[in-house]
């Protein structure tokens, strides 16, 4: 049996090329980003309906806490129809 020594060549062409590797020494740095949009942005920022409301809300825990607040039971009775029926 006779072993010929075909394409030992054509595998060391390869090793013996170079590759150019581009490399960047600018000061950058590979830090994640993060960029919120215009509209994040505007639900950000405090509305006037929150502050309203955080007013309301503390005035009737204090209506409660006090014994002064009265309940409309019939305004009740109107808004839970009112729900139910439409």
């Amino acid at each position: 049996m006779k072993i010929n020594s075909f394409g030992v060549q054509a595998i060391s062409a390869y090793n013996n090329q170079q590759r150019t590797v581009k490399e960047t020494k600018s000061g950058a740095s590979f830090a994640d980003k993060i960029e919120i949009s215009s509209k994040a942005k505007e639900m950000q920022v405090t509305s006037n309906l929150t502050t309203e409301r955080a007013e309301r809300v503390q005035k009737l825990k204090a209506d409660i806490q006090s014994g002064d607040y009265q309940v409309n039971a019939r305004q009740v009775a109107q808004d839970m129809l009112k729900y139910y029926r439409g």
